[in-house]
């Protein structure tokens, strides 16, 4: 007979019938499986038809194993139906034949002319009640090698030790659980097998099986209150097998073992302990487990369904199920990430910001309003002829920076980078690739770890890898320890009572593309010197922080996708210092990343968006490099650095867009004065309050609060359990000193707010309200709703100098009573209120100001300052007025006129005012126009060479300012009662 097609006639002269391929299937279903095998060599048809019995009679046959009847998936996910029934069958096989590959000599064919194959037979012994053996022990007496022993329903008790001195294999008969063994078991021999047992401790030892030499394989057993022990260079395959009521694994200088689709349960400590460095000397059965090693998985795997809440803002995350491979080739077959675009929303409207004391960035004041009288008839018949009076500064040393495609605008989405992939990162990093493809020891996968106090503890120079594992309801799941190596990858941590992966005491490894979820604590605890590779992994919906740095742990720690957790996606503190990059950090429910307690790490182009407190919270000596990163989208301020804050914050981009502004209410970055930052070339756009705000306020309880209810760092710094299991830990040998840790960076004694773009925020640009002296060098403030700058408490000298503070809605430089402030080389144009208000005590020297709505610089109520060599040219009110009791010194400046109506006199000194002194100052209203700012050019000066094209891609602080010699500002007259220090522009 032959196959055929459904109704095909019949062929060969009516000797043959075409059966359809359904009936084949029927028939085919009854054949074992060495026929099975005979038929698919017959043919290319039919070896396509026994292919497709997968779901029928290759499902039956592996389910039907008398060796391992478990399914594919046991323990984690039985219900899920393996991709290949008849491939999980392969493996089962190959599996079973492992033991016997050290087989004696007389076990193999003979090599005589392959003519003729003698093996010599495997005697079987049964034992039980009633039979000629009745104890396991008589049966050990008398079998031979690889012999095999079968023990029949019953508890089987030994009073002693029993010794294993040649191969052999011990099966139980019927069920698991009908056979029973409370032994303790030593293994002599160089291989041996047992299956379908139940092993409880003996009443002498809880050890039930050891072994410290030769390899031993268990196929579907289960222990019960017992300890499995494997000693190198001893090894272990266990399939399939039970661990409960408090069992364990011991591995102790192991080279390489396999636990494979063992479930674990109930453990009092470690369900698996790996300790001590692989034994050099190996036994014959490495090469054959390194080989099961390497063998990829085809059919489903645990952890591969993705937890409820994962679609990650419409887009599902790049990782594959946990075990699926483990080579870097399938993961660059298996990898195929959707890439998430997000698009703008609607323009949101943004209401009056009101600062505290009654001070409105939005409301004009009352000198403001004076002038807003006139604007509209004095305005109305200008035409074109005032262009001919406006002076052109455009070419300023930053006007680069006001290229339209420079910020980050509301109409168009914002584009931040994409999350590597695992394919991606190791061939970037062949440190990482090296350790996927050389650590082994004590190998897991597919295990199932519940319900217990430990999963896996690796320790003292131990070496271990796991892949396609489950942890889930344990106090830990993995802790690794004293020089430990581990690696991790594609397994599911989830609903750990305390951290879910602890890594201390100078240990390391990789953790790639796992699923860390829902832990008590931290999901990942690095401290005491740990430095781990931390890769692809989703990290998240913790009830606690995402991943906790301390005590002199470091690490690196990329690519991840870090959200939804209660606390600090990334906490640093007690002198952690890992390397962040590349990760996403969003929709937390506190900071993105927290740095307190003289925590460093360098932060660099990570996406951090959409999380409730800051983007990133700096406190209480922390001092990363927080550089080139998105912080975007928040629901508080950008960048927070409170008390004792320090830290270099460079190239970062910090902004929200229209569809999250009303939801939005925060600054871009908030800074207390206490603190020290450096803020060099971010560009600070869109936010809902104000660009940059320094504050002296102290924190209540000394928790760096900001206004609005952060505590302790965005609950980064909270009070979060850093003791493993509550134990007391001394951190004062942990750290370093202050001097070794200040070492690394140039220290400065004032915070430095330099190259920066602080664009179109809500309220005012930049707003201080301070106690210490401030440094503010070289930043575009453009395009605010409110004031440019506003400087409403300066205790100590606040330092404007090369700045541009161009086109925001109100005042360019607002001064309040009994601020100390010094303006030197500023470029303050077209901004819609007064171009500097001044009612404190400082300098105002060698700026442009120009093209401002009111006055070009105004000082009025008890100011005393010193106006030096300064550009002015107004649009309608006064170039320099001097009104009330304001103290100041006018000289050598040069007013240009403003618009031909603009009735106001370019210099004006209230008639009451006798402490002011107007001298040698110009007022260039005779010559025609145009008129041009020249010798020098417009300021901000700028040493950019011309040959260099804008490039938008370039922050700010890659284009210093020119100063080709220092600025030497010494205070004359009463202004001040010190002198300022030089301020070099480098």
């Amino acid at each position: 007979m032959s196959l055929g097609s459904r109704g095909s006639s019949s062929s060969s002269g009516g000797r043959g019938v075409n059966l359809p391929v359904e009936v084949w299937r029927v028939v085919l279903a009854y054949l074992p499986l060495p026929e099975l095998g005979r038929c698919s060599l017959v043919c290319r048809a039919w070896r396509e038809l026994i292919l497709s019995l997968d779901n029928t009679r290759w499902r039956q046959l592996c389910l039907g194993l008398p060796e391992c009847p478990r399914h594919p998936n046991w323990p984690s996910q039985p219900h899920l139906e393996p991709s290949s029934w008849r491939e999980a069958l392969r493996q089962h096989a190959i599996a079973n034949r492992t033991w016997s590959r050290h087989a004696h000599p007389e076990l193999q064919p003979s090599a005589c002319l392959h003519l003729f194959r003698r093996r010599k037979e495997r005697r079987v012994w049964q034992v039980g009640s009633g039979l000629e053996l009745e104890t396991l022990r008589g049966a050990l007496g008398v079998a031979g090698s690889y012999d095999r022993v079968v023990l029949h329903p019953g508890v089987y008790e030994e009073q002693a030790e029993l010794v294993l001195k040649v191969p052999v294999e011990v099966v139980g008969l019927g069920r698991l659980g009908d056979v029973a063994l409370l032994v303790s078991l030593e293994q002599q021999c160089p291989t041996a097998r047992l299956s379908n047992l139940v092993f409880m401790p003996a009443w002498f030892s809880t050890v039930v099986y050891k072994t410290s030499s030769g390899h031993v394989q268990l196929d579907n057993c289960n222990f019960e209150g017992a300890q499995l022990q494997i000693r190198g260079p001893g090894t272990c395959h266990a399939r399939f097998c039970s661990f409960s009521q408090g069992s364990s694994t011991h591995f102790l200088g192991v080279a390489l073992s396999l636990l494979d689709s063992c479930d674990f349960s109930g453990s009092d400590s470690a369900s698996v302990t790996v300790e001590g460095a692989p034994a050099t000397e190996r036994n014959w059965a490495c090469k054959h487990l390194a080989a099961l090693a390497r063998i990829t998985t085809s059919w489903t795997s645990p952890g591969s369904g993705s937890p409820a809440g994962d679609t990650l803002d419409g887009h599902s995350g790049a990782t594959q199920p946990p075990g699926a491979t483990i080579t870097l080739e399938d993961w660059s077959k298996g990898e195929m990430e959707s890439r998430r675009r997000g698009g703008g929303g609607e323009e949101g409207v943004c209401q009056d910001t009101v600062i505290e004391d009654g001070w409105s960035d939005s409301a004009p004041s009352d000198e403001e309003e004076e002038e807003e009288e006139g604007k509209g008839e004095e305005g109305s018949g200008q035409g074109n002829n005032s262009l001919n009076y406006r002076l052109a500064h455009s070419h300023h040393g930053l006007s680069h920076l006001l290229r339209p495609n420079q910020d980050v605008s509301p109409d168009f989405p914002s584009l931040t980078p994409e999350v590597r992939t695992l394919t991606e990162e190791l061939q970037r990093d062949p440190g990482a690739q090296a350790l996927i493809e050389t650590v082994q020891g004590c190998v897991l996968r597919r295990c199932l770890f519940r319900d217990g106090k430990g999963g896996v503890h690796v320790c003292n120079h131990g070496n271990a890898r796991l892949e396609g594992n489950v942890f889930r309801g344990l106090t830990y799941a993995v802790r690794c320890i004293q020089n430990a190596t581990i690696v991790m990858l594609r397994n599911e941590v989830c609903e750990c009572r305390a951290s879910g992966v602890f890594l201390r005491l100078s240990s390391q490894g990789l953790i790639a593309d796992n699923n860390i979820h829902s832990n008590g604590e931290a999901g990942l605890d690095i401290r005491k010197g740990a430095d781990p590779i931390i890769l692809c992994n989703r990290i998240h919906s913790g009830l606690r922080s995402g991943i906790v740095v301390l005590g002199n742990g470091r690490g690196s720690i990329r690519s991840n996708q870090i959200y939804n957790n209660k606390e600090a996606g990334v906490y640093i503190l007690f002198n952690g210092n890992p390397v962040v990059s590349g990760n996403h950090i969003f929709q937390g429910q506190a900071a993105g990343i927290a740095v307190n307690e003289n925590g460093r790490g360098v932060i660099v182009e990570n996406v951090i968006r959409e999380n409730q407190w800051g983007g990133a919270d700096i406190r209480r000596g922390g001092d990363p490099v927080l550089r080139n990163n998105y912080i975007c989208h928040g629901y508080s301020d950008g960048v927070v650095v409170g008390e004792r804050g320090r830290g270099l914050i460079e190239g970062n981009h910090i902004y929200i867009i229209h569809k999250h502004f009303l939801f939005a209410d925060g600054c871009g970055v908030w800074l207390m004065s206490s603190s020290l930052p450096q803020l060099l070339g971010n560009y600070i756009t869109h936010n809902r309050m104000y660009g940059l705000a320094v504050f002296c306020r102290k924190d209540p309880d000394g928790g760096g609060t900001r206004e609005g209810g952060q505590e302790g760092g965005g609950r980064g710094g909270g009070q979060e359990n850093f003791h493993e299991e509550g134990e007391l830990l001394a951190w004062e040998g942990d750290l370093d000193s202050e001097d070794e840790r200040l070492s690394a960076r140039r220290s400065i004694s004032t915070a430095l707010v330099e190259g920066n773009c602080i664009s179109r925020n809500g309220a005012v640009g930049l707003y201080v309200k301070s106690s210490e002296p401030l440094n503010v060098v070289a930043n575009l403030v453009n395009g605010n709703r409110g004031a440019g700058v506003a400087v409403l408490q300066s205790g100590q000298l606040t330092r404007l100098v090369a700045n541009c503070v161009h086109g925001n809605g109100r005042g360019g430089v607002t001064v309040e009573r009994e601020c100390r402030v010094e303006l030197r080389g500023n470029g303050v144009y077209d901004n819609g209120g007064h171009g500097v208000s001044f009612r404190g005590d400082g300098q105002v020297v060698e700026n442009d100001v120009v093209g401002n709505r009111g006055y070009g610089i105004r000082l009025s109520d008890s100011a005393d300052v010193k106006v030096l060599r300064n550009r002015v040219q107004p649009v309608q009110g006064c170039g320099i007025a001097v009104l009330g009791p304001a103290k100041a010194v006018v000289h050598d400046n040069l007013v240009f006129q403003g618009q031909p109506g603009n009735v106001k006199p370019p210099l004006h000194r209230d008639p009451g005012n006798v402490g002011s002194a107007l001298r040698n100052n110009s007022v260039t209203c005779s010559s025609a126009p145009p008129w041009v700012l020249e010798n020098p050019p417009p300021r901000p000066l700028s040493d950019r060479p011309s040959s260099l094209p804008p490039s938008s891609s370039c922050h700010p602080s890659h284009f210093a300012i020119s100063m080709t010699t220092r600025i030497t500002a010494t205070v004359e007259s009463g202004c001040h009662n010190n002198g300022s220090v030089f301020c070099t522009i480098l």
